[in-house]
């Protein structure tokens, strides 16, 4: 690569790491704080919380990848435009082809970047933490301890304690059982304890009342007791087998799997294509997301007042593909031959890429054409 075509590179990858990182931060402090209430709420220790949030990271990026791509490739074009660095070199000679080499270049680095992502790292993470996520949701202990919230820890199932005390009492304890069809029990406790026993654990209740009504005859009966035990560990038991997830095996995985992969993860043909070609059609984008910022302000030319229309226009541009990839996505999953459609997007952005650029580089052409037209 030339001296300038390094300049270019470097600018652009020191501003997309800036904007990738300030995204990332923002999304990341919204969703830290939704996990952390569920998280936290429901009993876990800070580690846990720490532990999800890495395992969420990889998929953050993957979500503002495209999008830091985009405002690096902005913010560099109109930096070095208001500077007249790119009005010199096109002084010079430098046609837009040759300028646009440095952007494609960075593009596919990001590409890169998405794909180590896509195929391997989001993969992994999002088996861990599918795993961790079926632990925590058997942790009766963790499910209980939430305080003044009804909890359904099955269908039929109904807990609710007002206040936790700091050791561990449970007050003002409300426990539903209706999975026996013949009869409904309702148990409530001034105070309660959670006891593990081995793999186990009983709910004990102190000083509360038992209310049983027979659905037969209708027939309501009630007990008062000074302790009471209830096993609660079938209620989160679960005899389903677990089924390995399509968006947590990578790509080499896939492959290797291709014949049995339907039986194994329990999904149809199309979804398996739109998971496996989205992960390549993303990649593409990123380097489509970059060309467009480049070739949308590259067409605009030198202003005194500023690029920013140009900026809003290819904004759009980017909106608008992305919004075609989304509503693509249903088609592939009903379809699975339709999987090249969602390269049409990134094709079609390419296809914009070009005529701008092809534009910037013949300005002149639609008046010569003009001008032919009058002659003839």
């Amino acid at each position: 690569m030339a001296k300038f075509d390094r300049y270019m590179l470097s600018q652009f990858l020191i501003l997309f790491s800036f904007f990738a990182l300030i995204l990332v931060a923002i999304f990341w402090i919204n969703r830290a704080v939704v996990l952390f209430d569920r998280l936290i709420g429901d009993g876990q220790t800070a580690l846990v919380f720490l532990e999800f949030t890495v395992l969420g990271l990889p998929k953050l990026i993957t979500t503002v990848l495209p999008i830091a791509t985009f405002a690096g490739s902005v913010y560099v074009i109109n930096r070095m435009t208001s500077e007249s660095e790119l009005t010199v070199l096109q002084a010079t000679g430098t046609s837009p082809w040759r300028l646009a080499r440095p952007v494609f270049v960075y593009g596919l680095c990001v590409a890169i970047m998405m794909s180590v992502l896509t195929h391997l790292l989001l993969p992994l993470s999002n088996g861990q933490l599918s795993e961790r996520e079926a632990e925590i949701s058997q942790n009766v202990t963790a499910r209980l301890l939430t305080e003044g919230t009804f909890l359904h820890p099955t269908s039929k199932v109904t807990f609710y304690t007002r206040v936790i005390d700091a050791d561990g009492v449970l007050r003002d304890v409300f426990l539903s059982d209706r999975r026996n069809p013949d009869e409904g029990v309702i148990y409530t406790a001034s105070e309660a304890y959670l006891i593990r026993n081995g793999d186990g654990t009983t709910l004990i209740m102190v000083d509360g009342m038992a209310q049983r009504l027979e659905m037969a005859g209708k027939r309501l009966s009630t007990a008062k007791f000074r302790d009471f035990s209830f096993d609660i560990s079938s209620l989160v038991s679960s005899d389903k087998p677990r089924t390995q997830s399509i968006d947590a095996m990578t790509t080499a995985e896939m492959f290797a799997q291709w014949d049995q992969l339907e039986t194994i993860t329990k999904s149809s043909a199309g979804e398996i294509a739109e998971e496996l070609t989205a992960r390549f059609a993303s990649a593409a984008f990123c380097m489509i997301a970059a060309m467009i910022g480049y070739a949308t302000l590259v067409l605009g030319g030198f202003s005194r007042f500023g690029v920013w229309r140009e900026i809003v226009i290819a904004f759009g541009l980017l909106i608008a593909i992305d919004g075609l990839r989304g509503t693509l996505v249903e088609t592939v999953r009903d379809d699975a031959s339709r999987w090249p459609l969602l390269f049409l997007p990134s094709l079609i952005g390419a296809m914009i890429v070009i005529g701008m650029i092809w534009q910037t580089a013949h300005p002149g052409w639609t008046k010569r054409m003009g001008k032919q037209r009058g002659v003839a």
